[in-house]
C-alpha cells in the first residue's frame, strides 16, 4: 500500500488507515469523508482492510456492547492494529519491523 493505487488518487493509505476508524464510526470531518471513500473506491488494499476493521468492530458491538469496556482497551486495541499495520507494510517493503514490545 502507498500513495495512489486507484486513478487519480493522491492519499497516502497510511493517511487514510489511521483514519479508519472514525470513517466507520461516521466521525470524521465532512471534507476528509470524500477523500478517504474516494481512495477506498481506487485501492483494493486499503478497502480490504476497512472491511476487516468494519467487521471486527460489528463483531464486538454483537457480543460486547452490553459489558462495560475498560478505558483503556481501545487504546490498546487500536495500537495493536498499528503495529501490525506497521510490520505488515515494513515486510512488504522487504524490511525488518522494528522490535516493539507486546
Amino acid at each position: 500500500m502507498s500513495v495512489g493505487h486507484g486513478k487519480d488518487n493522491e492519499t497516502p493509505c497510511s493517511e487514510v488507515l489511521d483514519n479508519l476508524y472514525t470513517y466507520i464510526d461516521g466521525e470524521l470531518e465532512a471534507g476528509n469523508y470524500g477523500v478517504v471513500r474516494e481512495h477506498l473506491d481506487g485501492c483494493s488494499p486499503c478497502l480490504e482492510e476497512y472491511g476487516l476493521e468494519e467487521a471486527v468492530k460489528k463483531l464486538v458491538a454483537k457480543h460486547c456492547g452490553c459489558d462495560p469496556v475498560p478505558l483503556d482497551l481501545r487504546d490498546k486495541v487500536l495500537s495493536r492494529l498499528a503495529q501490525a499495520r506497521n510490520e505488515q507494510l515494513a515486510k512488504e517493503a522487504g524490511a525488518e519491523p522494528p522490535n516493539t514490545p507486546a
